[in-house]
């Protein structure tokens, strides 16, 4: 046997003794259970800023979430409502009728205290530039063209640092994603679990989202029998009921939690190791 195939075999077993997986991500940093901080690691902390997504860098989360929308002059934002009311004092009215100058006069920190005054929301570049070769991103994509975010992506290398969360309804944007950026990694949410073996036919996906109300144990299996890694939104907003639903998610075998309370997460799933 060539001594070349001999070391390529070698490196691949190893690979799978230690838990990398197939599919190109790096192995979890906390236990086998990615964690992806939702709208960033913001309790007391301006959400979806840049802050809140330096915050789960620190606590070593695997994923920040981020909800990308498109401005008045076709700039791209991470803000997850349509409007801004929630976020700001003196303004009010939807993301897309704002030019990006006038979104980042506005300040998005105030309301949640004086500590984060003058916090502006962030461009979809300033988050690339921030989370590149430091956290991976689960990229909500709640207006824009996917075409038109692929080239911001690719100056930074990141197709492969990327999950696209979509419905998987969204047909032409899915599209677009594996027509113009293949090695891009989509994530449709197939919803009911009918559906997952159309999904995997029309867009062999890798990756898939789920939530609590679709989620069961022969969802996960069905998926992981075809190679796919599984994601799931955490719902329960009581502190005494958190563990007991990340128990329940890991008993089904889920790959991934997207969470509120990343930090809380991640002591868990240290504890569970520990154990």
């Amino acid at each position: 046997m060539p001594r070349p195939f001999i070391i390529m075999l070698y490196i691949v077993l190893l690979g799978h003794a230690y838990g990398y997986p197939q599919n190109g991500l790096p192995k979890p940093k906390n236990g086998n259970t990615y964690v992806i901080a939702h709208r960033g690691a913001h309790n007391g902390i301006p959400e979806n800023s840049l802050a809140a997504y330096q915050k789960a860098i620190d606590l070593e989360c695997d994923f920040v979430e981020i909800d990308i929308r498109t401005t008045k002059d076709g700039e791209f934002v991470s803000v997850h409502n349509a409007t801004i009311d929630a976020y700001v004092m003196e303004h009010k009215g939807k993301v897309k009728d704002y030019t990006l100058s006038q979104l980042r006069a506005m300040d998005i920190g105030i309301k949640v205290g004086e500590k984060w005054r003058d916090t502006k929301i962030p461009t979809f570049e300033e988050i690339l530039a921030l989370c590149q070769d430091k956290i991976g991103i689960y990229l909500d994509l709640k207006e824009p063209d996917p075409k038109a975010l692929i080239p911001i992506i690719k100056k930074y290398h990141m197709q492969e640092a990327i999950v696209w969360y979509l419905p998987a309804s969204a047909h032409s944007e899915l599209m677009a994603i594996k027509t113009n950026c293949p090695e891009c990694l989509i994530m449709p949410d197939p919803g009911t679990k009918k559906n997952i073996n159309k999904v995997l036919k029309g867009y062999s996906p890798k990756y898939m989202a789920s939530d609590m109300d679709h989620i069961s144990k022969s969802f996960v299996k069905k998926l992981h029998s075809k190679g796919v890694t599984v994601f799931v939104d955490d719902d329960e907003d009581d502190p005494k009921k958190w563990q007991k639903e990340w128990q329940k998610l890991m008993k089904l075998g889920v790959d991934g939690i997207q969470t509120d309370q990343p930090e809380a997460l991640i002591k868990f799933l240290s504890s569970q190791e520990n154990r």
